[in-house]
């Protein structure tokens, strides 16, 4: 049955986008499984999975004090909401160092706590204005794209690559400052 569905001609477009939409998930997790199981085109996937990373952010900027306020009505809510701030805060050090580039290469190191969503909590809770948390945010998540993109296509040596690139526009990154 699920072959069936993944058969139509929108629904692997679509589990890409909504797996991308995801958090923990987002980007990292939707580009290996659109091109390694679903044998999806590298450059389809990738916009894809940018797409539906980028989606969620706007609204997580504008909205997350409200979100997290209705959450918290419940006592598991609270709790929940309570560890992924504090934890965002223990991680958002650098994007308090570095701001618009320390939220850029928070989002873009593809490792799980990392991505839009927790970039966006972090832009949230360091009082980041919406339009340099977008961008910061947006080029992280171009820039984690690549990395993964470059890692399902290309293996160990893809990894050496993305490990270069991702350090080089760290230490240039750290230069200016």
């Amino acid at each position: 049955m699920v072959e069936q569905l993944l058969d139509s001609p929108l629904a692997r477009e679509v589990v890409v986008f909504v797996l991308s939409m995801l958090p923990v998930v987002e980007l990292r997790g939707a580009l290996p499984v659109a091109m390694n199981l679903m044998g999806m085109p590298w450059h389809k996937a990738f916009l894809l999975a940018i797409a539906g990373n980028l989606l969620p952010v706007p609204f997580l900027l504008l909205f997350l004090e409200s979100i997290a306020r209705w959450v918290s009505r419940v006592d598991i809510g609270k709790r929940l909401v309570d560890w992924v701030f504090q934890r965002t805060r223990r991680q958002g050090r650098m994007i308090e160092r570095y701001e618009r580039i320390g939220l850029a290469l928070f989002v873009a190191i593809p490792l799980p706590m990392t991505g839009a969503w927790t970039g966006s909590i972090a832009a949230f809770l360091l009082g980041v204005k919406f339009s340099r948390a977008l961008l910061s945010i947006a080029v992280g998540v171009i820039i984690a794209g690549v990395v993964v993109t470059c890692l399902c296509l290309l293996g160990w040596v893809g990894a050496v690559i993305a490990g270069v690139g991702l350090c080089s526009l760290a230490v240039a990154g750290l230069w200016k400052t």
